[in-house]
């Protein structure tokens, strides 16, 4: 079966069953599907960001009771990276609770792609955090999709921004060479079109390297690259297996590690300890800080694990997938909050949360009341963006831990926008689509 139930009742105690009927949430608490995948090949990503997760929502129900005095139900689903498994678990999950799903995680771009139709159909929102579709940024066309606080056209400006800044300036990547070893579908081409514009525009080569999923043959590519290519950079748009064992191949090949840049799905410890010494220098980007030195980690520990409620292990807490499911939920829990600010303290409909993504403000002191100060940037979302176009930094690998070696980059804006608006444009003519006017009158 791929259901597992995880209710988060009123002490706040996660109690995990499979392939047992799973009963509806009390008309006083909030529903939550989790989208994971524990199992199948990418399951040392998805683990940590599940468990991350996961442990936020019991520290809002043990701490706080929940959002408001609505305790928090939440249910996990299985896809194991596979579309067809998270359409199943969209289908089994969507109608539960009182008010059915609040939103959906899909933590897959693939999945992402499946389910925006049905979920728009269902008026339930999308929260693709960091992934899926780039130019459903645009709220105009894709009401239901929310990509905050970045995307990865963004994410690609600000790379190339940030190995301009290597090279004394954006003019002297004129006649560079930039490779993306990516992983061969919807996720991995994601930053080509970007990648390709800016080319262009600042004169340098682009070379694209596809590796089959899973990605654990790459022998062949990394010789071609070593070889023949010789970039002076690499980007890598990888996820799981296919990320450490890129990691050891570049170092067979003798390509330098501090122009080897990983996207943020592309560093964490998972891709770098496996590796060993190799990994030293290998950088990627981030939108939000490793460790478990903030507030929320301390609140956790005290509130979960100190009274034997943790998902993971102590140790595990502040590792780089886990705050970024940590930072999930957050985004999730506000939303609903924000729409509580609306429709009032009760159970929300996934309508209304998507009012709740579309007015929410990660304010710095919001950030700071959540115990997230310097965590990450804010941002805010409105009726036309959906994405926020947060900065990232870079961070390096430094043997035993993550250590940012940038300063906040922002993403360029005035070529991704434009991009984000006719892309969307596009899919709306394709679909049928009247885009909305965002002028409050729709």
């Amino acid at each position: 079966m791929i259901l597992k139930k995880l209710v988060l009742a009123a002490a706040g105690v996660a109690v995990g069953v499979t392939g047992f009927a799973v009963s509806q949430a009390k008309a006083a608490e909030q529903f939550i599907p989790s989208l994971v995948y524990r199992t199948g090949p990418f399951a040392p990503g998805g683990i940590p960001f599940a468990d991350g997760a996961m442990d936020y929502y019991k520290l809002l129900n043990e701490r706080d009771g929940g959002i408001n005095g609505v305790k928090l139900v939440i249910e996990e689903c299985d896809t194991a990276y596979n579309n067809d498994r998270g359409v199943e678990c969209y289908e089994r999950l969507k109608n539960k609770g009182s008010t059915g799903a609040a939103v959906f995680s899909p933590l897959s771009t693939g999945i992402t792609y499946a389910l925006i139709d049905r979920a728009t159909k269902d008026k339930i929102p999308i929260f693709s955090m960091g992934y899926g579709r780039t130019d459903a940024s645009d709220g105009r066309v894709f009401p239901y999709v929310f990509t905050a606080p970045s995307t990865y056209w963004s994410q690609a400006s600000a790379l190339v921004k940030y190995i301009g800044s290597q090279e004394g300036g954006m003019a002297n990547l004129k006649g560079k060479k930039i490779a993306l070893v990516y992983l061969d579908g919807a996720y991995g081409k994601e930053p080509i079109p970007t990648l390709k514009l800016l080319a262009k525009k600042y004169g340098f080569s682009f070379s694209g390297f596809p590796v089959t999923y899973p990605g654990l043959e790459q022998k062949a590519t990394w010789l071609t690259i070593g070889r023949k290519l010789r970039p002076d950079w690499i980007f890598m748009w990888g996820w799981g297996v296919m990320n450490q064992t890129a990691i050891k191949e570049a170092a067979n090949v003798g390509f330098p590690m501090n122009r080897f840049i990983g996207n943020w799905w592309s560093g964490a410890e998972g891709d770098t300890v496996p590796a060993g010494k190799a990994a030293i220098g290998y950088k990627s980007s981030a939108f939000h800080a490793p460790g478990q030195n903030f507030l929320v980690h301390l609140d956790i520990l005290k509130y979960v694990y100190a009274k034997g409620n943790g998902t993971t292990t102590e140790a595990k807490v502040g590792q780089v997938l886990y705050n970024r499911g940590l930072i999930n939920s957050v985004f999730v829990t506000e939303a609903i909050r924000t729409a509580m600010g609306k429709y009032g303290n009760k159970p929300m409909t996934g309508e209304q949360v998507r009012w709740g993504f579309e007015n929410l403000n990660m304010s710095k002191a919001k950030l700071a009341k959540l115990g997230l100060s310097g965590f990450m940037k804010p941002f805010k979302l409105s009726c036309l963006d959906h994405e926020g176009g947060s900065p990232l930094r870079i961070q390096e690998w430094k043997g035993s831990q993550w250590e940012f070696v940038s300063d906040w980059i922002e993403p360029m804006k005035d070529i991704v926008r434009p991009m984000i608006e006719a892309s969307a444009a596009k899919y709306a003519a394709e679909k049928g689509i009247t885009p909305r006017k965002c002028d409050g009158t729709d």
